[in-house]
């Protein structure tokens, strides 16, 4: 037997066993991939080049992971964004800025919105921005920004949930600051190490039992007896484990009402990085199809590279062409912004998140029924001592690494706090 059972092994679920574990707390973590990091992954591209092919990316306004990669030593790269910025469709260097700063506008009177506001129950985002007095050009900024940042579309997605989740991601410098030359996954490997023999991969849940002393938690190949559990993952998964008794309805009701973001993230390797030869950045925002953007993701000068995100449905329609297609896509419209040397890649790698097994999709799961006002509310309380945790239910930075540190933690403060002298530790 042990005290706690955390499942799942992506930040989150590390964050907070690393967290018990400092409280003295005898914790067993169950991960159901052959690897820990969740939603953050490194994988090896056709040149033997180990790159982020999940979460990457964190700025100086992400306290909690900064002060891990610093505590483990990991060596922070700037993002460079000198240079001018591509638009597409094209248009003129005035329109572009009167389209994108109207839209970061739109986006910040949606934001002084209450979401609590009575007249926006019930209301998608789709249908809030038909109803602004904007021009198509603004909207089509709005549009592609949020299916890109969200990766839903916005007809499935609530308004009040969008203002609540904005809210809660404050940066004020650029979400893309840095990048970590080791990967952003070997700081998932380090916390792993940190715990020691208590991570168990290929060890996915498939049944939690709570008993009135025990939990058991049943995986293919064992069966744990614990004090609590946290699920430590995205709703969507947790929602996919039989929970014996059944849940209350209205805790079961909450892990119903998300769906997972669809995503695909495209890394693209260069000889050398033309756009600079050029006084680009190389930086694309597309407003139509809506949804695509790239920007410099070089590690060095000497691994020039570019990441090219297809989020929202975009990802879901063109993850069904098959990879050749899918690549002849991609350098097209590399092509059209960036010029024919666009064409020249040294390599292409490719990592579509839409409906992955273990994660739903990225970059996270979203409210999409249009009643579910208090489903985070409902999750964060649970049904101790069952818990639930994830990136989403976090207080700041839902759907950011960032923010899965966080919920961790503050999940393992309330267990500690809740089981009491009931922990043997």
């Amino acid at each position: 037997m042990t005290e706690v059972v955390v499942v799942g092994a992506g930040f989150c679920g590390l964050a907070a066993a690393t967290a018990l574990g400092e409280a003295g707390v005898e914790v067993t973590v169950l991960e159901a991939r052959d690897r820990v990091g969740g939603r953050v992954e490194a994988r090896a591209n056709g040149l033997g080049e180990t790159v982020d092919t999940g979460g990457q990316f964190i700025c100086d306004d992400m306290p909690e992971v900064m002060a891990l990669a610093r505590h483990h030593g990991k060596t922070l790269v700037r993002s460079d964004f000198d240079g001018d910025h591509v638009a597409q469709p094209a248009m003129t260097r005035q329109d572009a800025e009167r389209a994108y700063d109207g839209s970061a506008a739109l986006r910040e009177r949606m934001n002084q919105l209450s979401p609590d506001d009575p007249r926006l129950a019930g209301m998608s985002v789709a249908a809030w921005l038909a109803a602004q007095d904007e021009p198509a050009d603004v909207k089509a900024a709005f549009r592609s920004m949020i299916e890109g940042l969200w990766c839903l579309d916005l007809g499935s997605l609530p308004i009040w949930h969008l203002i609540d989740n904005d809210r809660r991601i404050t940066n004020e410098v650029g979400e893309l600051q840095y990048q970590l030359a080791e990967t952003m996954h070997s700081l998932a490997g380090d916390l792993a190490r940190g715990l020691g023999g208590r991570v168990r991969l290929a060890a996915p849940v498939t049944r939690i039992e709570r008993g009135p002393d025990a939990v058991r938690v049943v995986t293919e190949r064992e069966t744990i007896t614990a004090d609590a559990v946290l699920v430590a993952v995205p709703p969507v998964m947790a929602s996919r484990i039989a929970y014996v008794p059944a849940l209350p309805p209205a805790l079961a009701g909450a892990l119903r009402a998300w769906r997972s973001g669809t995503v695909i993230k495209v890394l693209v390797r260069y000889d050398r990085a033309f756009w600079r030869d050029r006084g680009r950045s190389g930086m694309v925002m597309w407003r139509e199809p809506p949804g695509l953007f790239a920007f410099d993701a070089s590690r060095d000068a000497a691994h020039p590279q570019l990441a090219f995100f297809i989020g929202g449905p975009l990802a879901t329609e063109w993850g069904k062409r098959g990879e050749t297609a899918l690549r002849a896509e991609i350098e097209a419209r590399l092509v059209a912004a960036l010029g024919p040397e666009a064409g020249g890649m040294s390599d292409l790698t490719i990592r579509d998140w839409t409906g992955d097994r273990w994660s739903g999709g990225a970059y996270s799961d979203l409210v999409v029924d249009m009643r579910a006002r208090h489903a985070e509310d409902a999750l964060r309380v649970g049904a101790p001592p069952l818990f639930f945790a994830s990136s989403e239910l976090s207080p700041s930075f839902p759907g950011y690494i960032e923010g899965a540190i966080v919920a961790g933690r503050q999940a393992a403060t309330e267990i500690v706090a809740s089981l009491g002298g009931r922990l043997r530790g």
